[in-house]
């Protein structure tokens, strides 16, 4: 060994506890790291990538699978910093897949510059397979088909397999939408998030030599939070280190909270039973939180059965006593919270400190109000809303098309935006003679000459198809040239830049967008275009975090995992909402269900350094329904003398729901700046204001014709749209 590569050993091996360089230094076979909260799993996994790659292998043959952008870079730029590993892997399962596909698109069947749908976009579609199948999208919720469908990709039921299981009619209906849903992404050149987990694992199932090629490439593999994977990330970890088996799993069984949406706690709980020769260490020294918060967080988490014993401990001081605040209403609890952050505000902690966590979205309505009133700055922790802005998804929708003009959904949303006149009508026109000549829709409206029965619409269509081909060319310029390019040719800018325009701030988002691309190419230099749009379709919402805000975090317990604040405060500890009741089919155990609930208040109570403060309330406001509430059965399994209890005085009168009071729509958690509405008198517009008072919820929305309206949403003739389809 050189000199060099001795000093690089050494540095990799400083400061790590004798259980962390066990997991560090094992190179040859199966390894599982039972990592406790606040263990120092991160590194300890950058750790070991970092020692393999300089020591065991080259860098090239390690790979390093993290659940986050934001986990894989931070793991980058460790490794970076170590001096080490230059080449190495780290990214995201779905960033893995992707690249994968897009390298080895034939032996997919795929073409390279397909699209990866969202959310929104991936229901539109599924709602088109449903009305191809003669269904109605009322009866049949693309939303509940979305979550059917999800499960079975994550399950990997292709959908003969779907098909090929007798149960029932509503199955063979879903199945049905299934396959419709099928044949129109693969004639849209479209993928959606399950889509690249399944493709990939199918893929390494049956074909032996690309499986055989990527061991060989990827001869270390890492998978990070092993305890979220589902059916077929296991596949995919299991076939690429079939042959050498040199597999680290890093997970904690206590911090499994992705349930619903397909993971499989069982994958790390059976890890030692797949591969018995495993190597097991144990990380249970916990560096982040104080005794007090640990022995409240490890008191709730033993109620669980579903895990693996482990014991976590602490060097850290005992800290202050853990409360538990019991408030009259919703607002209460709010406005509380408040105070109590503006005092410790006053005594010279930082904003970024503090951290409040809730259960659904809806709740973040009160704390927004409060805070707001107390002239306390914060960020909320919705990092995919950014791309969901409208302005946003215009301009995306147009790069998209770009790069793949089969792309029916972004070319459908941009064809008469900026308003130029194509109606629905002209657009039905135009599918149908796409459909009869078994041409694509882009081509069909870029072809010349080829407009005459189209009336006056006819010079539109071509001025659109004139514009598409101008804007070809923009695919070879980096991404953030394409992007300012792309506002200014296709008219966005003047559209939402207009002194006629009621918001500036859609245009304000189109230049963050110019500088996120902008960043993107510093970080990594050479990227393309489809590089780019391929991260922003794998962002996350803790990828929208600002480490740098001077600002009190708002988030969901989901988004907190894998964070830390000194001061943490959980709200809605009631029972119903924490732990969460699931009425959807499909979560029919309660039991599980509760012991994931019950993991993700510990994952939450496990975020907090310093100061641990949970809250519940006898009343609280939800789906403009006031109920009364008893607290969460977790409270009582919390260390009854250790926890500071305080009952908050409240005023006799308690304040109820008008009988005259409006309804919110049911969709009000998906509703926010940017949204897409329609009104049966005024048409289609974009909210531009929503503010959620104590008693109403005032929206203001901007209009096609320049006029801006406000009504109070209960009462308001509104109703939330997939996208533009101007008639």
């Amino acid at each position: 060994m050189s000199n060099a590569r001795a000093a690089s050993h050494d540095s990799l091996l400083t400061d790590l506890t004798d259980p962390q360089l066990e997991a560090v230094t094992h190179v040859d076979g199966p390894l599982l790291v039972l990592a406790g909260a606040g263990s120092g799993k991160t590194r300890v996994i950058t750790r070991r990538a970092a020692y393999l790659a300089s020591i065991a292998t080259r860098p090239r043959h390690v790979l390093a699978i993290t659940f986050t952008n934001k986990a894989a870079q931070e793991m980058r730029n460790r490794i970076e910093a170590l001096g080490v590993g230059q080449g190495l892997t780290a990214c995201t399962f779905h960033a893995f897949c992707a690249r994968t596909l897009r390298i080895h698109c034939g032996q997919a069947g795929i073409e390279p510059n397909f699209t990866i749908l969202d959310r929104d976009d991936r229901r539109k579609v599924i709602k088109e397979a449903i009305e191809n199948c003669e269904l109605s999208a009322t009866n049949w919720s693309p939303a509940r088909i979305d979550a059917a469908i999800g499960r079975a990709k994550n399950a990997l039921e292709t959908v003969d397999d779907f098909e090929d299981q007798d149960r029932g009619w509503q199955y063979r209906t879903i199945g049905r939408i299934y396959r419709a849903y099928e044949i129109l992404l693969d004639q849209y050149n479209a993928l959606d998030f399950d889509d690249l987990l399944m493709r990939v694992a199918l893929l390494l199932r049956r074909d032996e030599r690309l499986r055989d090629e990527l061991e060989d490439r990827y001869r270390y593999v890492l998978i990070d939070e092993y305890q979220d994977t589902n059916a077929a990330q296991y596949e995919i970890a299991r076939l690429l280190t079939k042959g050498q088996r040199n597999l680290c799993a890093t997970g904690d069984p206590d911090q499994s909270i992705y349930g619903w949406r397909g993971a499989d706690i069982g994958n790390i709980l059976s890890f030692e039973r797949d591969y018995p020769d495993a190597r097991v260490v144990r990380l249970e020294q916990n560096y982040r939180s104080t005794k007090r918060i640990l022995s409240a967080a490890g008191s709730l988490i033993a109620a669980n059965t579903n895990r693996k014993d482990k014991m976590l401990w602490t060097e850290n001081r005992d800290g202050v006593v853990v409360r538990v605040v019991e408030c009259e209403s919703g607002d209460g609890e709010a406005n509380w919270i408040a105070e109590d952050i503006a005092v410790q505000l006053a005594k010279d902690t930082s904003s970024r400190d503090v951290a409040v966590f809730y259960r659904i979205n809806a709740q973040s309505r009160a704390l927004e109000e409060a805070l707001l009133r107390h002239g306390i700055a914060y960020q909320i922790t919705r990092g995919l809303e950014f791309y969901a802005r409208k302005e946003i998804k215009d301009v995306l929708a147009y790069l998209n098309v770009l790069l793949n003009p089969s792309d029916e959904v972004s070319l459908l949303r941009i064809i008469n935006t900026p308003t130029r006149g194509i109606g629905a009508v002209t657009v039905g026109r135009l599918r149908d003679r796409a459909a009869q000549s078994e041409r694509r829709l882009f081509d069909v409206i870029v072809e010349c000459g080829d407009h005459d029965r189209l009336g006056r619409s006819a010079a539109k269509v071509h001025r659109f198809g004139e514009l598409l081909t101008s804007l070809k060319p923009l695919i070879d310029l980096l991404p953030h040239e394409a992007i300012e390019r792309t506002v200014s040719l296709t008219g966005l800018r003047a559209m939402y830049g207009s002194p006629e325009a009621a918001d500036q701030d859609p245009l304000a988002n189109i230049d963050e967008l110019i500088n996120a691309a902008q960043e993107y190419e510093d970080m990594f230099p050479g990227m393309t275009l489809l590089d780019w749009l391929q991260h922003t379709s794998l962002l996350s919402d803790v990828d929208g975090i600002r480490d740098d805000e001077g600002a009190v975090t708002l988030m969901t317990l989901h988004a907190a995992k894998g964070l830390e604040f000194p001061l943490v405060y959980i709200v809605g500890l009631e029972d119903g909402v924490l732990p969460f009741h699931r009425r959807d089919a499909g979560h029919s155990d309660d039991d599980t269900d509760m012991e994931e609930e019950r993991r993700l208040c510990f994952v939450g109570m496990t975020r907090a350094k310093e100061r641990l403060t949970l809250c519940h309330v006898r009343y609280r406001m939800l789906r403009g329904v006031t109920e009364r509430k008893t607290r969460s059965p977790f409270l009582e399994e919390l260390p009854h003398d250790e926890i500071e209890w305080t009952t908050l005085d409240v005023a006799p009168a308690r304040r109820r729901a008008r009988p005259d009071r409006g309804e919110l729509p049911d969709d009000i958690e998906q509703w926010s700046v940017g949204t897409l509405v329609r009104h049966p008198k005024y048409g289609l517009g974009s909210v531009v204001s929503l503010s959620r008072g104590a008693s109403r919820t005032h929206v203001d929305v901007y209009f096609e014709d320049g006029s801006r309206r406000s009504w109070c949403l209960e009462f308001a003739e509104l109703e939330r749209v997939d996208y533009y389809d101007v008639g």
